[in-house]
């Protein structure tokens, strides 16, 4: 266990963990239990972003204790199944960058709708500040959540036609429908 308060699975000491197993039943495993693992330490970390160059440093990738890295193949294998499941999608060309959804910007966009609905905010505008930082929502699971992950929720939203993305001065807000 790191500074991160993580509970990390019983795999996460075991040292083949860390090397992209080659029978492609125990790869399929193996890759099932990694998905799982970002998307927990993402949710506990209350982070979006993962920047491919600089994971080797972090715990999710780097067990201390057993001195073991998984190799940037083997990062990039996760992301790809990652992407595949609609819980990341690069953020640029290299895929370097990445958001990670430990919830599809589909089920965040049904959690923001709910809580809307829920506040009798439909067919008024709040601000996404408001959604991600406000007082209304600390007890909230979207409280500080990344804003690219939340306009990409809202977007759901808007092809449902249940909310809109609104443009004014130098900020961004919602109107639910």
């Amino acid at each position: 266990m790191t500074g991160s308060g993580m509970e990390w699975p019983w795999q996460y000491d075991f040292p083949p963990f860390f090397t992209i197993q080659p029978h492609s039943e125990t790869r399929a495993k193996q890759l099932l239990a990694w998905r799982s693992l970002v998307l927990d330490y993402f949710k506990q970390t209350k982070e979006s972003v993962l920047d491919v160059r600089e994971v080797q440093n972090t715990p999710l990738f780097f067990n201390s204790k057993i001195n073991r890295k998984l190799p940037q193949e083997g990062v990039m294998m996760i992301l790809a199944d990652l992407q595949t499941t609609g819980n990341a999608e690069p953020l640029d060309k290299t895929k370097n960058r990445w958001l990670i959804f430990w919830r599809t910007p589909e089920e965040w966009g049904k959690l923001l709708y709910n809580w809307a609905q829920s506040r009798g905010m439909t067919n008024s505008v709040c601000t996404l500040f408001e959604l991600v930082a406000g007082d209304d929502t600390t007890d909230e699971e979207f409280y500080g959540l990344d804003m690219d992950v939340v306009v990409k929720a809202i977007r759901t939203l808007e092809m449902e036609k249940k909310a809109e993305i609104m443009m004014f001065d130098d900020s961004h807000g919602v109107k639910f429908f």
